[in-house]
């Protein structure tokens, strides 16, 4: 039974990711920031580098999945440097503490934000970083990793895509509007959106914890990317919707500002080559398939 240290185990990703690696038979210390309320709870306040490293002594492997989610309002210069904070300085600690404790295994979250709008260009890993506020947050949240890797910790970065799940996350927001009928293309709808099922998203992160020959980037997303009008209408069809509107994108740009030109109106054609070449087997391979598992019936 492996031992995994999980930050930001509270979130979409993080609950579902501790209740995996529980059903597969490993111990989990959730990395919190109040008073711990048992002896799988480990405090820290990454804002201030708060952090007794030595708890880590033993963990076979550290999860990072820490960051304020960049769609919760309109980018303001103090709400961009919140999303810079909430994942560059964690990211720096537990770099640190890695190092500190000897743990072999660093997993730490990035975003497919990181290639910029790549219009219907397919990017693999090897793709380089875009331009924009997100890609450079990508590449700066990447880089705090660099102390581990550079002690031989074999870091895996996880470029994920947008995360199709039953209860929270983008479909949450979404699903309200199309049950209205108000279900719609942003701009174009040539954008692309690069998705993955929670399902998914969760065996990914497994898997590179516990494959060892996976590191560097990978990009966590289904393998058959698609445009944000080709999204509109399989989510309508999932549940049962017409989608016949537009919302055009002047205004976007008018209401949300900078996050309507990168987070909505551009995209990324992203592929999972990485995963894929290891031996990865996804469970939901088309959006349609995501989206009938994230829009399942809850009593089943």
């Amino acid at each position: 039974m492996a031992t995994v240290a999980v930050a930001g185990s509270s979130g979409l990703i993080g609950s579902a990711l501790v209740y995996g690696l529980r059903a597969t038979d490993h111990r989990v210390i959730r990395i919190v920031r109040r008073a711990p309320s048992n002896a799988d709870e480990l405090f820290w306040n990454p804002d201030t580098g708060e952090f007794d490293a030595g708890a880590l002594y033993g963990v076979d492997a550290v999860v990072n999945l820490c960051g304020v989610s960049i769609g919760q309002r309109r980018w303001s210069g103090a709400f961009k440097q919140s999303l810079r904070d909430s994942r560059i300085g964690p990211t720096e600690v537990l770099s640190a503490a890695v190092v500190d404790a000897g743990v072999p295994t660093l997993v730490n979250a990035s975003a497919v934000g990181y290639y910029g709008d790549t219009r219907n260009r397919i990017t693999d890993e090897t793709g380089p970083a875009g331009s924009g506020f997100l890609a450079q947050l990508c590449v700066d949240w990447e880089a705090a990793t660099a102390v581990a890797a550079a002690d031989g910790v074999r870091v895996v970065l996880l470029r994920s895509g947008l995360v199709l799940g039953p209860a929270g996350g983008l479909l949450a927001r979404l699903r309200p509007l199309f049950a209205l009928g108000l279900g719609a293309r942003l701009g174009n709808g040539r954008q692309y959106m690069p998705w993955i099922s929670l399902e998914d998203e969760v065996r990914a992160i497994l898997f590179a914890i516990t494959d060892d020959e996976v590191s560097g980037p990978v990009n966590v997303t289904g393998p058959a990317p698609v445009t944000n009008a080709e999204f509109t209408a399989a989510l309508g069809r999932s549940l049962n919707r017409p989608t016949p509107l537009m919302v055009p994108g002047f205004a976007l740009r008018t209401v949300l500002g900078e996050f309507a030109e990168e987070g909505l109106l551009g995209g990324q054609r992203a592929i999972p080559a990485a995963l894929e070449g290891a031996g990865f087997a996804f469970h939901h391979s088309t959006v349609g398939e995501a989206l009938a598992y994230a829009n399942r019936p809850k009593d089943r």
